[in-house]
């Protein structure tokens, strides 16, 4: 879906700008996004498989929840209308806990740069999978993984990509210390 998002310099400040998310895709300007990954008690994350018609990493096993933040929607509000859509869960702001920002920058072989701040969130999931409702136009299917995966992911095949590999340590270990 293309969304009317704000436009941010490098650092991450607003430049008061907006435009559509295809448009800042195409011409690299900053924007921001949410990650939201959703844990269990009992050590498991959620992931979900990208459907097939996305443009950049399709059939991914990938973060619990993804999304931009639209044109003059705050980080939290975004996150929240986020894992509502694409998985039907409704969280309050209070379980949203944010463990870091992050620059990503990737120029993709069709040709979009995501150049992007990731606001990253962690939350305990509490209710069974099985109670979720995907957004098909979004998400193929949803499925608990050990937690271990963020931190072995050399060699597993449509699982997060190695290439992030140390931001799926550094989210592993956020999820740990909160767990403890």
């Amino acid at each position: 879906m293309d969304e009317l998002i704000d436009i941010l310099t490098p650092e991450g400040k607003p430049t008061g700008k907006t435009a559509l998310k295809s448009e800042a895709h195409k011409n690299g300007w900053f924007h921001a996004t949410v990650h939201i990954w959703l844990f269990t008690a009992d050590k498991k994350i959620l992931l979900q498989k990208r459907a097939l018609t996305k443009k950049v990493f399709p059939g991914l096993w990938d973060i619990s929840v993804a999304g931009h933040i639209g044109a003059g929607e705050t980080i939290l509000a975004s996150a929240k209308r986020e894992v509502l859509e694409e998985i039907g869960l409704e969280l309050h702001e209070k379980e949203l806990i944010k463990i870091g920002t992050r620059i990503h920058q990737v120029t993709h072989a069709n040709g979009i740069q995501d150049n992007e701040h990731h606001h990253v969130f962690i939350a305990e999931l509490k209710k069974p999978v099985s109670e979720l409702k995907i957004q098909e136009e979004e998400v193929a299917d949803i499925k608990l993984f050990n937690l271990d995966i963020l931190k072995n992911t050399k060699n597993l095949e449509n699982v997060l990509l190695s290439r992030f590999h140390s931001y799926y340590v550094s989210v592993y270990d956020k999820i740990i210390e909160y767990i403890k």
